[in-house]
This record gives structure tokens, C-alpha cells and sequence, in this order.
């Protein structure tokens, strides 16, 4: 789990934040399992009550325009949402056309700096890699 601040943000930003994160797991019309594990892991830290967490799921099958998530939000909460945006977006092994576009909408909407998005997908396949050699030592340490 990322240590972080979302759970600190006020309710309505954390709602908008899970919204973000339903309308980056339908970008590319496609849902995969490695996505549906990341959206449930970071939806699980913004501690939304058990009928918000209900309509964020609704919100997968007829997710809200980008608009209407980014609206909501702070700055605070815009930089932690692009950050989770990312990690969402890389999940699946590919960052396609689309979610680079929505990456880049959410960096000029808030005002973000320029590089924002490849530092962050740099990051993320960092992690990933790392998350890799994990598993392969624990293939290696199972013989």
C-alpha cells in the first residue's frame, strides 16, 4: 500500500478522486483484472463509506465524463490523482493513446508541471519492475 494522504482529504475529494479512477479503468473500453486490482486497492484507501464505495462501483459500468471528476477536486487531490491515474493506465503492461490523453488533460486541468506524466509512467514502470523481482525471488526461493 502507497503511504499517503488521501485518507486526510475532505470527503467530497476523495468521492471525486474514486470517480477519477472508475472513469481511468474504462479509458480504453476494457477492464482487466491487473486494473480491477489497482482501483480496488486505492479505492480501499480513500475510506469511502460503504454507499459511496456502491455508486464509485456503478461508476466502472457508465463512468462520469472527465469533466465531472476532475471538478471536484483539489489541487492536493489532483496531484494524488493523477499519480493513481498512472499507475491505473500502466497497470495492464500498456499505456494506450487514450490514457495518455487523459493523463495529460488531468496535468493541464490542475496546472501541473511539464514531464509530469512521463516522470510518473517512469515511476510506475519502475515500481512494477520491482514488484516483478519480487515475485521472481519467490519462484526462486520455492526449489
Amino acid at each position: 500500500m502507497l503511504p499517503d494522504t488521501i485518507h486526510k482529504l475532505p470527503r467530497e475529494e476523495r468521492f471525486a478522486y474514486a470517480r477519477l479512477l472508475a472513469f481511468m479503468a474504462r479509458v480504453d473500453n476494457e477492464l482487466t483484472v491487473d486494473e480491477m486490482a489497482m482501483f480496488e486497492q486505492r479505492l480501499g484507501t480513500a475510506l469511502l463509506s460503504p454507499s459511496q464505495r456502491k455508486l464509485i462501483r456503478t461508476a466502472l459500468k457508465t463512468p462520469p465524463s472527465l469533466h465531472e471528476c476532475l471538478e471536484g477536486m483539489g489541487e492536493e487531490t489532483g496531484r494524488l490523482a493523477l499519480r493513481d491515474a498512472t499507475m491505473m493506465a500502466a497497470a495492464d503492461g500498456t499505456v494506450d493513446d487514450d490514457e495518455r490523453d487523459v493523463l495529460y488533460e488531468i496535468v493541464e486541468h490542475f496546472g501541473l508541471a511539464d514531464g509530469s506524466v512521463e516522470r510518473l509512467l517512469n515511476w510506475a514502470s519502475k515500481g512494477y519492475m520491482w514488484m516483478q523481482e519480487g515475485y521472481d525471488i519467490l519462484n526462486e526461493i520455492s526449489e
